[in-house]
């Protein structure tokens, strides 16, 4: 005790000290009880240990060992000497607490067996399920003496079983057991709803097979020593209990050895599988349906291939033929087993073998080709096909279309329309010549007449009012070349002085010469628009044509109206303006001119026909029916074209397409201009025609100019070598054998720099005047009268001073 330090604090009065030491030994012993505690509880919940309870009915006492109070959370050391029976509820969760008082009380009374499960609420408020299993000891009396058991945790278990429940809903799976011998069945839930039947742990095999279909075999197979096991796996047929509903149902499973005894325990699942079972035999209908559509499309395909006029053939790769229908015989007048295994362009005519080779390929590279050829019937002619060609794989197919009555139709239909046409041209020349022989001869016999008078007056001394007759003739001449200029607008061969011209300047300053020509009745509108381009054209001949566009606007309007001149920028596409010229690729600007009336308009027949040559509606006498056409050539020549709207009633609108120029205009040379006289310039005249080189040579003399004649290119060339040195060279574009134009480069040749000024009034090579112009050259187009042709003159001679001079030999 000497050692002992609790004696010597007591020896020594330190009590306190003492306490708090007993204390910590206490607490410390405590925490190490409640540990061993919990590693008990581990242990026994590892090994699934099991706790048992005594209850002693007659004394009212509770006793349980470690298990029991650890599974029931109870001091183990009160129930090992006893507690109230009460304490057997102990923890017992509140949803089980009266099922379980029930039961017990059942024993109290009598009861022989206490089988329950059920769940306890653990100090740190888990909850674990338990089976308690119990039973009854009687008197010999038959009272209940004492009501024994065990516990045992069967938390996993039942998790487990939550977990195989859960998935077997989900999954719709119902599970069954089987023993051997036995007339039961262990079924799930599950199982149960498969086949209508109200939810149980236990069912009658017999209650289980009368829902299979008597065909089917049966869901539990009774299991007997002497006979083979039958199929585990199987699928059958059941009507549900409760609705009556037929369903299908597979059940899948195993035989095992049944460890309880000898016999043999199937365990096995089963699933509804009637959806499958509809799509099985919805797609078996639909095979056989797709069979038998395969199978009607092949009698389809067959027929086809043999009654098809058409020429219908499989080729390789190659254009070899592998198979031909019948169709090949009867246009090529051959049997099929000299077709097939021929290349089809060796079937074809000689200058058709290259497009069809060309064709095959095609059809390898693209997937499809088409093309007409031609191939050789047996007796030698050729039979004209309209071929379609596609691939699959490496495979050719071919359709062919006997086309050639269409093309001997086609080609008559061709010549039939050329004879049309050429019907219809000698219809207009007819026209064209009637109409200009009956203007010419009126102007002829104004011009004939009035010299004819001038002459006898000249003979007999009278000379008084020759002014007159001169002012006829000339105005009948200058008819005659309006005339001549409106035949060659319309055909298109007038030659044109194509520049930029200010297309808002020109009608602007035309608006007088549109005042003296309508009526006081017409209101005169010119409207160009404000940021108008500038045009390529030839500034006389559309000054031309929209005073013929006026007049026709005011012979329309009879009992006046209105007409005005509009302009506008426009910016085409391909096909906008049917009448264009110049159709191209890509869009294309234009200055469009509108003259617009308020007057009679014109039927769709008269519309049809307004271009026509010598076409009017106006009465005979008061109009040449050149008007409109002279429009269109011009407009068509000048790379444009004309559009025309007019309803009857309504007026009429004439739109003018001319090219947009991108440079500047230039303005023209004012009329009334002073000419200048010659001062012995040599000029050197080449005309074949006697009258016009008589004048020509007239004017040059009487302007001071030294004149050189010549009728053709030969002599005219002569005279270029003999005369040495030459300032002018005037020709003719029209000369017979050489022309105007191949002359002037064979005098350049001679003289270097010559200048040269065509005069013409018709050569199909010289209507553009710019292709046609080189440096140094001009043109005048006939009739003219002396002054233009004299301004001309002194144009050309001042622009460059210096004589030509002839080439060193």
């Amino acid at each position: 005790m000497a050692n002992d330090p609790a004696f010597d604090r007591e020896d020594t009065g330190d009590t306190g000290g003492l306490r708090d030491e007993l204390s910590a030994e206490l607490l410390r012993l405590n925490c190490e009880i409640r540990d061993a505690r919990h590693r008990l509880n581990l242990m026994l919940d590892a090994a699934g240990a099991t706790g048992g309870w005594q209850w002693d009915i007659r004394a009212n006492r509770l006793t349980g060992d470690a298990r029991f109070a650890a599974l029931t959370s109870q001091d183990p050391v009160e129930l090992a000497e006893g507690v109230p029976t009460s304490r057997f509820f102990a923890n017992i969760a509140p949803d089980d607490y009266k099922r379980i008082r029930l039961a017990v009380a059942g024993i109290l009374a009598g009861a022989e067996v206490f089988s329950k499960d059920y769940r306890l609420l653990k100090a740190d408020g888990t909850m674990r399920w338990v089976h308690a299993n119990g039973r009854a000891i009687l008197s010999e009396d038959d009272e209940p003496l004492m009501f024994i058991g065990d516990l045992v945790d069967i938390t996993e278990q039942r998790r487990i079983q939550e977990q195989l429940r859960i998935a077997q809903s989900a999954g719709e799976i119902g599970t069954f057991e089987h023993a051997q011998g036995f007339g039961t069945v262990t079924v799930s839930e599950q199982f149960c709803r498969l086949l209508g039947l109200h939810p149980t742990p236990i069912l009658p095999v017999t209650t289980v097979n009368r829902l299979v279909h008597p065909d089917d075999l049966p869901i539990i197979e009774l299991i007997h020593y002497d006979q083979p096991k039958l199929s585990a796996n199987i699928e059958f047929r059941i009507t549900r209990a409760d609705t009556g509903e037929d369903r299908w149902l597979a059940r899948r499973g195993e035989y095992v050895r049944d460890l309880s005894g000898p016999g043999l325990r199937y365990i096995g699942v089963i699933y509804d599988i009637t959806t499958s079972k509809q799509n099985e035999a919805r797609l078996k209908r639909l095979n056989e349906g797709l069979s038998e559509s395969v199978r009607e499309r092949t009698r389809d395909r067959d027929r086809i291939w043999r009654n098809s006029r058409d020429m219908l053939a499989v080729t390789d790769r190659r254009g070899r033929l592998l198979d031909a229908n019948p169709a090949w015989s009867a246009i090529l007048g051959t049997e099929n087993s000299n077709i097939v295994g021929k290349l089809i362009s060796q079937l074809s005519a000689p200058e058709d073998a290259v497009l069809v080779e060309s064709s095959i390929a095609e059809t390898l590279g693209r997937g499809s080709a088409s093309f007409e050829s031609r191939v050789t019937h047996a007796d030698g002619t050729p039979r004209w096909v309209s071929w379609a060609a596609s691939r699959e794989n490496e495979t050719i197919y071919l359709y062919g279309r006997h086309i050639t009555v269409e093309k001997e139709q086609e080609s008559a239909l061709r010549e039939a329309e050329a004879q049309l046409r050429q019907s219809q041209k000698m219809e207009a020349v007819g026209q064209l010549t009637g109409g200009i022989a009956h203007d010419f001869n009126n102007m002829l016999t104004g011009i004939m007449g009035a010299l004819d008078i001038i002459k006898r007056r000249l003979a007999s001394g009278r000379l008084e009012g020759l002014d007159r007759f001169m002012d006829a003739a000339t105005g009948s001449a200058q008819r005659a070349a309006g005339l001549t200029h409106r035949l060659l607008a319309f055909s298109r061969r007038q030659p044109l002085d194509q520049k930029p011209v200010d297309v808002r300047q020109l009608i602007t300053d035309m608006r007088d010469l549109f005042d003296r020509s309508l009526s006081e009745q017409i209101e005169l509108l010119i409207r160009p628009a404000p940021d108008c381009w500038a045009a390529t054209t030839d500034t006389n001949q559309l000054e031309n044509a929209l005073l013929n566009l006026a007049i026709n606007a005011r012979d329309a309007m009879p009992d006046g109206g209105q007409l005005s001149v509009d302009t506008r920028n426009v910016t085409l596409a391909p096909g906008d303006v049917p009448s264009l010229s110049r159709q191209g690729q890509e869009t294309q600007d234009f200055v469009a001119i509108t003259v617009r009336d308020t007057g009679t308009g014109m039927s769709a027949e008269i519309l049809e026909k307004v271009f026509e040559p010598f076409f009017t509606t106006k009465p005979i006498g008061q109009g040449t029916g050149l008007g409109l056409s002279m429009v269109y050539g011009f407009a068509q020549q000048s790379g444009g074209g004309v559009e025309i709207e007019s309803k009857l009633g309504e007026g009429t609108a004439i739109t003018l397409y001319l090219p947009r120029s991108l440079a500047d205009s230039t303005p023209d040379i004012p009329d009334g201009a002073l000419v200048p006289a010659g001062a012995g310039e040599r000029v050197l005249v080449v005309e074949d025609d006697p009258s016009v080189r008589l004048l020509v040579v007239e004017v040059l003399q009487d302007l001071g100019y030294s004149a050189v004649e010549a009728i053709n290119a030969d002599m005219a060339i002569a005279k270029l070598r003999q005369n040495g040195a030459i300032d002018l060279m005037i020709s003719d574009v029209g000369l017979p054998g050489m022309n105007g134009r191949q002359l002037a480069d064979v005098a350049r040749d001679i003289l270097p720099g010559l200048k040269v000024l065509f005069i013409t009034g018709y050569a199909a090579n010289a209507v553009n005047k710019d292709a046609f112009l080189a440096d140094g050259m001009d043109m005048i187009t006939k009739p003219f009268n002396l002054e233009q042709l004299a301004l001309k003159i002194r144009e050309m001679l001042a622009a460059s001073p210096t004589k030509a001079q002839p080439r060193p030999s």
